[in-house]
């Protein structure tokens, strides 16, 4: 399990690192193609959905951006080692040539996304969900069992 450094006092030096799978690109901000991909500018937002994830007392929960794409359109799988993979694709609208185009900025393209999860993630009970461009993937976690406290007389 990776653990996010600590760069500010011991606010954050315990927790898990949800990006510890994520490929940092070099290049994807730079005007030509990238080694990683051929994704261009126009489609690099939609490339990497932002996606949040939250910790609760009872479950893991993923929140995914992607507008625009039914539920058919996204794979929401689970690999063997403990690792979440959400991915999709938006296809590009087909043009006719009777269409004159001023403007062009909805991203298209393959997207994929994977999270490292945690040991108290229930991996048979993992449910997923897509509303209003949203998807959520809710993985419950292993309930902790405290131990059992016994008092201890002290002798004098």
């Amino acid at each position: 399990m990776s653990l996010i450094p600590s760069f500010f006092g011991n606010l954050r030096s315990s927790v898990f690192d949800p990006f510890s799978l994520d490929v940092w690109d070099l290049f994807k901000d730079f005007p030509f193609s990238s080694p990683l991909s051929t994704r261009s500018s126009e489609t690099s937002a939609f490339v990497n959905p932002r996606i949040d994830w939250k910790e609760t007392p009872e479950a893991h929960v993923f929140k995914a951006d992607v507008p625009g794409l039914q539920k058919e359109e996204v794979e929401v799988e689970v690999e063997d080692d403990r690792v979440l993979q959400i991915s999709g694709e938006r296809n590009v609208e087909k043009e006719d040539e009777k269409d004159t185009w001023h403007r062009v900025e909805r991203s298209s393209g393959k997207f994929m996304r994977r999270f490292r999860l945690p040991e108290n993630a229930k991996m048979d009970q993992i449910k997923a969900s897509m509303e209003n461009g949203v998807l959520t993937v809710t993985i419950p976690k292993l309930e902790v069992k405290k131990g059992d406290v016994k008092s201890i007389e002290i002798s004098g």
